[in-house]
């Protein structure tokens, strides 16, 4: 698809209901440098915000799950209502808010507190707990934590500052692999390969299980499991989760390579056949990179190009260009995996983590037009609702719990363009975030964008992401920006260096070998678990990214784009 022409909204304002204002003010406001006492503050705003919340979990909910900041208490699974999967799915009993923690606390540079937490890990967090738990988040907010923190501790340069613990004779790689081993039992006994969406720790899949487990659920598990199984020398891991997304990839409609959103495990029958970039697909797009990043494997670009392609051909809609011809500017919306035909008329919060993989694959042009959309919706509630009807120009459903997404966005943005822009989207977004969601004992979930009724609830994401890239944002000088490691982050924003160890895999031949066969009849051999053997690595690629390649001929774009938001600001 060509590009002419760098991308920028130009009727983002227009078509969300905005009026004119005159160009002069978002020149004054928006295209001057952002002053380095005012990052500073916003930097140490956004480390207050974490440590507000960290502290008052530690103080009213440790060691349960989360905390409930309105009525200062600790919350952990609802043991009354099992059927209460909003809990549930979530909250294993296992520390939850603590263990997603880790990193953030180390990437702050607070060592003394990093340390104490892992000790607690170590000492109090156990896995043997009857519970039931969604796979997919167990794995990517407590599996890809340990994993992360495991990391930072065994990192021979310590670029953090000193994040080492005495005596740590690899605890949090035991413990992920403790975890992950209680989590296999959903690639069991399924047909197609695709795994439960629960599991027991203790027993199991339960015997009433659901058949039926969302794309991203099912397919999101490769970065984890992968970065496991590489640590251990234990292939069963990486297979297992490969399985699982060559599964759904051989289901993808053979007229438009679209995905639906809901799989029955048994039968690979599409019992959900929306195709979007939102929930139940979103990070199932977003592992196809990221493990090819972390791992290096051909056949993961190969998906993910060729799935990138087909969101372009089918759910891109609007004309062209940003900036230039006729129309409303582009969009991606909700679409029929088979027919590529429009399914509805909104889009949901998750969806603003796609500028962020856009930037990834270096569509900069692309994202800066889709960023500014979400940030205009931003601008009008104070927050991002959790659907949005972009027919109907007002929010489909009105919550928002502290989503990182859009933050996430902004900070890669910046990174690629250093435009001072995402800077002041960054502001916008931290004094929201204080003058809305701040409460007695931590941050609250906006029941209502509108009226700004809170619930009370926490979640752990706030302070493992939207708190992190919020304070990365605005820390010029962090280690992830002046180490010369190569960092990428999690679909949980778990940190991870990219290391050349973890691309190299002793066992690739196995996943060809006799065994059995995928959906296509390719033969699949499954490896036998190894002995745990330990691989701490520190070696890391050091390539350098341009990151002045789109800093200087924005301006202009930004001043045009502003100005279309004009009756949000």
């Amino acid at each position: 698809r060509a590009r002419p022409g760098v991308c920028g909204p130009a009727h983002w304002g227009y078509v969300l209901g905005g009026r004119g204002r005159g160009h002069d003010e978002y020149e004054k406001r928006y295209s001057g440098a952002f002053p380095p006492q005012l990052r500073a503050q916003m930097r140490d705003l956004a480390r207050g915000m974490f440590v507000f919340g960290y502290d008052n979990y530690m103080a009213h909910a440790f060691p349960q799950d989360e905390l409930n900041p309105i009525h200062c208490r600790g919350r952990g699974p609802d043991r009354g209502d099992p059927s209460n999967l909003n809990i549930n799915d979530v909250l294993g009993n296992y520390s939850l808010t603590l263990v997603d923690a880790l990193d953030t606390l180390a990437i702050m540079g607070n060592s003394s507190e990093f340390q104490k937490a892992v000790k607690l890990v170590i000492n109090t967090v156990s896995f043997d707990r009857d519970s039931t738990v969604q796979v997919f988040e167990a794995t990517i907010r407590v599996l890809g934590s340990l994993l992360s923190a495991h990391r930072i501790i065994t990192d021979s340069k310590q670029p953090f500052g000193d994040m080492t613990i005495k005596d740590y004779d690899n605890e949090l790689l035991h413990m992920a692999h403790d975890l992950a081993v209680r989590l296999l039992p959903a690639f069991e006994n399924t047909k197609t390969g695709i795994p439960y969406p629960r599991v027991n720790l203790k027993t199991g899949v339960p015997p009433d299980s659901n058949n039926e487990t969302c794309t991203a659920g099912a397919g999101s598990l490769l970065v984890e499991f992968g970065i496991l199984s590489r640590l251990l020398g234990d292939s069963t891991f990486e297979w297992v989760a490969r399985r699982a997304v060559k599964a759904l990839w051989n289901l993808r409609s053979n007229d438009t390579g679209l995905l639906g959103n809901v799989v029955n495990i048994q039968t690979g029958h599409w019992v959900g056949k929306q195709s979007g970039l939102g929930a139940g697909l979103d990070s199932f797009y977003e592992y196809l990179l990221k493990s090819y990043i972390l791992f290096g494997e051909k056949e993961d670009l190969e998906m993910f190009n060729a799935a990138y392609q087909s969101i372009q051909n089918y759910l891109r809609r609007g004309r062209e260009a940003c900036n230039e011809g006729e129309g409303d500017p582009p969009l991606y919306v909700n679409v029929n995996m088979f027919s590529g035909q429009l399914m509805n008329t909104w889009i949901d919060s998750l969806q603003a983590f796609f500028p962020g993989l856009q930037v990834l694959i270096g569509d900069v042009e692309d994202a800066i037009c889709l960023h500014a959309f979400y940030y205009a919706i931003w601008k009008r509630y104070g927050a991002l609702p959790e659907r949005y009807n972009w027919q109907l120009q007002a929010p489909d459903v009105l919550f928002y719990p502290l989503r990182p997404e859009l933050v996430e966005s902004t900070y890669l943005l910046y990174q690629a363009t250093k435009n001072p822009f995402y800077l002041h989207v960054g502001m916008d977004i931290l004094q929201s975030l204080e003058k809305y969601t701040k409460v007695k004992c931590g941050y609250a979930t906006l029941h209502h964008v509108i009226d700004k009724s809170k619930e009370d609830r926490m979640e752990s994401f706030f302070l493992s992401e939207t708190c992190k890239y919020l304070y990365l944002l605005f820390d010029e000088e962090n280690p992830v920006h002046k180490s010369g490691t190569r960092y990428m982050f999690t679909t949980e924003g778990h940190i991870v260096s990219v290391d050349k160890h973890l691309r190299e895999s002793p066992w690739k031949e196995f996943f060809s070998e006799v065994g059995g066969q995928d959906q296509e009849g390719e033969s699949m051999h499954r490896p036998k678990a190894h002995e745990l053997k330990v691989i701490n690595s520190s070696s890391n690629c050091n390539r350098v990214p341009d990151e002045r390649r789109y800093s200087l001929p924005l301006k202009s774009i930004y001043m045009r784009q502003i100005d279309q938001m004009v009756g949000l600001i």
